[in-house]
């Protein structure tokens, strides 16, 4: 038994450290985001990082930025965005070693990219506050802001509760909550926050898990609304019937004063089918 016993073990540790020090391929896909600068409008300098990327209805006194998933040509949401949010400048930034960004992403990169991010936007638009929208691996990153930064409202479309336990889920026979090197606690960094939250579910999401993003829902100190599509898959939830109607409808509102007068949370239901849609994490 010891024979058999030693060279699965030594399979097994070797899977491991592959994972370890390869994990980061896994999470960050930006090979099919590449674009030349010269293609974008904007750019931030953060320590010795650039980022670029897209303003979109610039001018407005209302601001909104975007975090995308880990393999999306956020460029793509332009014309959709300039027509939901016609009262918003749109900030559409690549993440570092997307796009035309400059760098490498990891999870610290990203979380002080997104900061750098927030600040800019908001010297820029300092009257009324900063709206957040969160995708996927981008929801893990607009929880970093939201735990940092005063967020007018927030929208997390397909959240996670940590990166770490969606990986867990993905890879059951691997220790990943031991090995996740970007873990993007949302649990934590969103434990305080009482802003207004939306989050829309994907019915049939085989990205994150409904386990994980339910945990995050109850999780949160104040009941988000919530928008369940109960027909929709991750990588087209933004196709679906009444995505960009509730989005606009909750950016458009104005944050309401905590307390008794605060709008009460409200769950909305879809259930015709929708067209595909590429995936993105």
């Amino acid at each position: 038994m010891f024979w058999i016993a030693l060279p699965l073990t030594m399979v097994y540790l070797g899977l491991c450290g592959f994972m370890y020090v390869r994990q980061r391929e896994l999470v960050y896909l930006p090979h099919q985001t590449r674009v030349e600068a010269t293609q974008t409008n904007f750019a931030l300098v953060n320590g010795d990082v650039t980022l670029r990327g897209w303003v979109v209805n610039p001018g407005r006194k209302r601001a909104l930025v975007y975090f995308g998933g880990n393999s999306e040509a956020i460029q793509l949401n332009r014309s959709s965005f300039a027509r939901w949010f016609p009262q918003h400048t749109v900030y559409l930034v690549a993440y570092r070693g997307f796009g035309a960004s400059e760098g490498q992403p990891d999870e610290a990169g990203l979380a002080s990219d997104a900061l750098a991010l927030f600040d800019h936007v908001r010297l820029q638009h300092p009257r009324i506050g900063v709206d957040v929208i969160g995708y996927s691996l981008g929801s893990g990153v607009a929880a970093h802001v939201a735990a940092q930064r005063p967020v007018r409202r927030l929208a997390l479309i397909t959240p996670y509760d940590t990166l770490a336990d969606v990986g867990q889920a993905h890879y059951r026979w691997l220790p990943v909550r031991l090995l996740a090197r970007d873990r993007f606690d949302s649990v934590s960094n969103l434990s305080r926050r009482t802003g207004p939250t939306l989050v829309v579910r994907a019915g049939r999401d085989k990205v994150i898990p409904a386990a994980s993003t339910q945990r995050l829902i109850e999780a949160l100190p104040r009941r988000p609304r919530v928008l369940e599509l109960p027909s929709a898959e991750h990588g087209n939830v933004a196709a679906a019937p009444g995505f960009s109607r509730t989005l606009k409808a909750f950016f458009a509102t104005p944050a309401p004063r905590s307390g008794p007068s605060a709008i009460n949370p409200v769950a909305i239901h879809v259930h015709r089918p929708l067209p595909g849609r590429r995936k993105s994490t």
